[in-house]
């Protein structure tokens, strides 16, 4: 199946939110939708966009995987509050980390939070809400790195061929398919959301586990949490289009009072990029990664070594996993 792309130079926004809120509120009709806000910017949108045609009928949530930023279920929540939208925060800690046990495969890691999300979490919520539609923030840049097979991204289906109505019970509406993502911060900002919102840095579906290279586990998904909370805050002012903190498998020789640490490595990546498709390593200021590796080398229990990537993409990828 594919999608006409709509880019940012031929978007009208008003026009588009009109057509889009339109199309959602014939689709369900006087039915209920669902849908999970991540606070990224794409699901953001997808979340005002739905409000706007659906009120109370659209139910927000907020899946709490255990694999997301420090605080960030209540920071979302609480900012969508103050924009009239009441989120709920569901638990699910205990099936993410589950389905996540002994994998180490990146396309195996994908697949099982795939499942986990929409068949399990999201077959109960279905269940209890009474839905038959969940509204989603697919990209277009989703769908072709998908088909591609550079990597599954979570939330594509009908591009591969997967009935979700068949696969996990309810059907998915994505307004925002036609889009890249320079085009959803101008539908975002045209949506009323703020600015840290609608110019927040993109942060993948499969949340921190896409950024510990082998088993996501409960104690690495805590230390590279640390070592992002520290690249974002070094970070912030870099005008970057993305950087992260990235948690690699194999240990390293270090040294510290003296003596020999067996520790673990972070690898920090920073790009430079418009849409996603293509991307460069920002050229970074020696002192400030300097700075930065002092910080998660203090402050990450275990962490003895930090390295900075220096190759774009292609033919890296902007995730590691």
């Amino acid at each position: 199946m594919s999608v006409k792309e709509i880019t940012v130079s031929e978007l009208d926004t008003k026009k588009f939110i009109q057509e889009k809120a339109g199309e959602i509120s014939s689709i369900v009709g006087d039915g209920i939708a669902i849908n999970a806000l991540s606070g990224g910017v794409d699901s953001s949108a997808v979340t005002m966009l739905g409000h706007q045609a659906l009120g109370e009928r659209l139910k927000t949530y907020f899946i709490d995987n255990g694999i997301m930023r420090d605080g960030e279920p209540e920071q979302i929540a609480s900012i969508f509050k103050n924009l009239g939208v009441h989120v709920e925060i569901v638990p699910a800690q205990d099936e993410f980390f589950a389905a996540l046990k002994g994998i180490t495969d990146p396309e195996e890691k994908r697949e099982a939070i795939t499942q986990t999300f929409y068949k399990e979490v999201f077959g109960n919520l279905v269940k209890k809400s009474g839905a038959k539609y969940l509204l989603q923030g697919t990209i277009l840049t989703d769908v072709d790195e998908t088909v591609a097979g550079i990597k599954r991204q979570h939330n594509v289906f009908e591009q591969l061929g997967i009935d979700p109505q068949e696969a996990f019970g309810y059907k998915i509406i994505e307004p925002l398919v036609q889009l890249r993502k320079d085009g959803v911060r101008k539908i975002a900002e045209a949506l009323g959301l703020p600015a840290s919102i609608y110019n927040r840095m993109p942060f993948p579906g499969p949340a921190l586990s896409a950024r510990v290279i082998g088993e996501a586990t409960r104690e690495k998904i805590a230390l590279v949490r640390k070592a992002t909370s520290i690249v974002e805050e070094e970070l912030n002012s870099s005008r970057a289009f993305q950087y992260m903190a990235i948690l690699h498998n194999d240990r390293v020789t270090g040294m510290r009072d003296n003596k020999r640490e067996f520790g673990q490595q972070i690898e920090i990546r920073c790009w430079d990029s418009i849409d996603a498709r293509k991307a460069r390593p920002t050229h970074m200021d020696f002192a400030a990664l300097e700075k930065l590796a002092g910080r998660i080398v203090a402050e990450v229990p275990g962490v003895v070594s930090v390295t900075y990537n220096i190759t774009a993409k292609p033919p890296s990828t902007m995730e590691a996993v």
